[in-house]
């Protein structure tokens, strides 16, 4: 080479090189910032130096508006926590559930487990952790959803609703869903990424359309996919046989399911049909009966969560990653499938759609979609199946028992909200689930195990841990409940409780590290005791909040009729409840309870009540302070008028 060609290509491999070290650089070093967790065990209001530096280095590092993934590669990864800490921190959970002879024996089991097999399979679970970019979420996604082979609807799948007071139109989720351009779905009891999807499938009155979702090059508008669907609607041709509940066969036992698929979906329309709901972007039902929030009627909420939960059990398509649920009143709600997603990120793009829907789009005077509309696009495209009605009825009929014993009860609580909570100078989630200890309490008259699901975003590939909130310190706090001392043992109680919540948060949590040494111990093939009882357990109380503005796109307080009502789920044991709460704004908080009705032990109503004069009974404990502080302030106001006056 000539000497200029040797200069040109020496100073591309160099710039090459020092652009790739800089690009390494700036992750490892935001990865090594990421690793800081100090800031989450700061007093609330209270923040140090050290923290201050962290905060303005990684604002420094991360840009002013990174991309949705431009950063995951720099998330740390989830510590794998000590076998000695996490067998401590266990023991101590379940010290208030067992009396001392089962303790004591509780005790010895897992101090055998600790002395004898743990450190084998830890040793195997940190090489895992070395390798694998989150040790938990993949044995996670497989054993605990992919690997049942039980019934989803009910059981796994959750729904979110729309919002409470003002309606949307389903056109306008799509220009968020295609813009993202990701579409999970379980396929077989796999879950399967696909990209670029061109169409959606859309379910009415027992019939499926396959809708196009391109034309020219150009995705449609939301108004001429208000033209598609309104030609759904005026069909009126009837279901094929087999068609009208063919969507069962996704609510029903696994097994079943799977051989179907194998006899009657692997050639002709029923391949091409069943290809067709498969690859779809979504799953959309236009729904024949209406439902939403209604102050006027006391079991609204009720009969709106059963309907986005299970539906009549052949209506929505429970293995797509959601399903979207239209009802002829304007309102909706989402059916999510759980394997590939958890509540936060369907409540993330829920946000983003109800922000869109009213602010950045809007609605003609006559309630339609804004847009042109080209009347020339093909019409929807109706799908064929041949199939045997019998070969679905087995799973309706066991999908329909499932749903009708589902006991749910909904219902607003707006006595007071986070605002007034923080005025007591407590968390809102520690005040709230001390309330559903106490109600628990007076329900059952026992405490019971209970799940609180906590996120580990803050990892990579993190999706979440539990707390248990049945501790020592929230028994003695129900326990004294008639005290004068009680106001210092809620705030012992929620102190414990934030901790706990914080450990799960930066990956010190109990249960998703006693899972995984579960899951090395049968690859191994070790007999362990300990965790078999460990696993075994079951959470009678399972709770989980629903996160709100994790956007901050409205702004609630300002447009008050724009908030969401969160979502729920079913009962995780027969014998027990599923409660789901979201904080909406200052002042309002939901509550969605699941029970069964064959259970004779359990109903959702009447927990509901006990929640209710829980939270209230507990705000009492408060309103001295908050009296005395109302004195203080009207004082320093009259003080500060007088000094005005004079």
């Amino acid at each position: 080479m000539s000497v200029q060609t040797r200069a040109v290509l020496s100073a591309i491999l160099f710039a090459t090189g020092l652009w790739l070290f800089l690009i390494f650089l700036l992750r490892y070093t935001l990865k090594a910032l990421l690793s800081y967790h100090g800031w989450i065990f700061e007093s609330h209001g209270r923040m140090s130096t050290s923290t201050k530096v962290w905060l303005t280095l990684v604002k420094m590092f991360s840009g002013r508006r990174p991309l949705l993934y431009s950063f995951q590669a720099s998330l740390p990864r989830l510590p794998v926590p000590s076998v000695d800490d996490t067998i401590h921190r266990y023991l101590e959970s379940v010290r208030p559930l067992l009396d001392n002879e089962k303790f004591n024996q509780m005790e010895i089991l897992a101090n055998d487990f600790r002395d004898s097999k743990a450190a084998r399979l830890q040793r195997y679970l940190v090489l895992k952790s070395w390798w694998a970019t989150n040790y938990v979420s993949d044995w996670w996604e497989e054993y605990i959803y992919l690997r049942s082979r039980g019934p989803i609807m009910v059981n796994s799948n959750f729904y979110v609703m729309v919002r409470l007071h003002t309606l949307i139109c389903p056109a306008h989720i799509l220009l968020f869903y295609l813009d993202l351009s990701l579409c999970p779905f379980l396929f077989a009891d796999i879950v399967q990424h696909l990209t670029d999807r061109k169409h959606l499938v859309v379910y009415h009155k027992g019939r499926f359309f396959q809708v196009w979702l391109y034309t020219g090059g150009r995705h449609l508008l939301p108004s001429e996919l208000e033209m598609q669907f309104q030609r759904i609607l005026n069909d009126t041709s009837e279901p094929q046989p087999g068609e009208l509940k063919l969507a069962a066969l996704t609510a029903g036992n696994r097994v079943p399911w799977a051989r179907a698929r194998i006899q009657y979906f692997t050639q002709g329309v029923n391949k091409a049909s069943l290809d067709a709901i498969e690859s779809a972007a979504f799953f959309l039902t236009l729904d024949d009966e209406p439902q939403g929030y209604d102050s006027a009627k006391s079991n609204s909420l009720d009969s709106y969560a059963k309907s986005l939960l299970h539906g009549k059990c052949y209506d929505r398509w429970f293995d797509k990653s959601f399903t979207l649920i239209s009802y002829p009143n304007g309102k909706m709600g989402v059916n999510a499938e759980h394997s590939w997603a958890d509540a936060p990120i369907v409540g993330h793009m829920w946000e983003y759609v109800l922000a869109t829907d009213c602010f950045h789009l809007g609605y003609t005077e006559e309630g339609h979609c804004k847009g042109d509309v080209n009347k020339g696009l093909p019409f929807p495209n109706r799908l064929q199946w041949q199939l045997p009605e019998e070969v679905i009825e087995a799973s309706y009929l066991s999908a329909k028992q499932i749903a009708d014993d589902v006991d749910f009860h909904g219902y607003l609580f707006n006595e007071f909200g986070k605002g007034l909570i923080k005025k007591c100078r407590t968390s809102p989630d520690a005040f709230i689930q001390l309330a559903l200890q106490l109600a628990q309490f007076r329900d059952q008259r026992v405490f019971c195990l209970t799940y609180e699901s906590s996120m580990t975003r803050m990892f990579r590939d993190g999706r979440t841990e539990t707390v248990r909130s049945c501790t020592s310190e929230a028994v003695a706090f129900v326990r004294a409940m008639e005290d004068p001392g009680r106001l210092a043992l809620f705030r012992k109680a929620a102190d414990k409780h934030q901790n706990m919540y914080r450990l799960a948060m930066t990956g010190s949590g109990i249960d998703r590290h006693l899972f995984c040494l579960y899951i090395v111990s049968k690859y191994l093939g070790v007999d362990s005791p300990f965790l078999k009882q460990v696993l075994s357990e079951p959470w009678k109380l399972s709770t989980s909040q629903t996160p709100q503005q994790q956007l901050n796109l409205v702004d609630i307080n300002k447009f008050p009729k724009y908030v969401g009502a969160g979502g729920g789920f079913g009962p995780v044991a027969d014998d027990g409840y599923g409660v789901s709460y979201i904080i909406i704004g200052e002042n309002l908080i939901t509550f969605h309870i699941s029970s069964k009705f064959s259970s004779p032990d359990t109903d959702s109503y009447r927990f509901g009540q006990h929640i209710q004069s829980a939270m209230l009974d507990i705000q009492e404990l408060f309103k001295p302070i908050n009296d005395k502080k109302t004195v203080e302030l009207a004082n320093h106001v009259q003080l500060e008028n007088g000094k005005k006056h004079i």
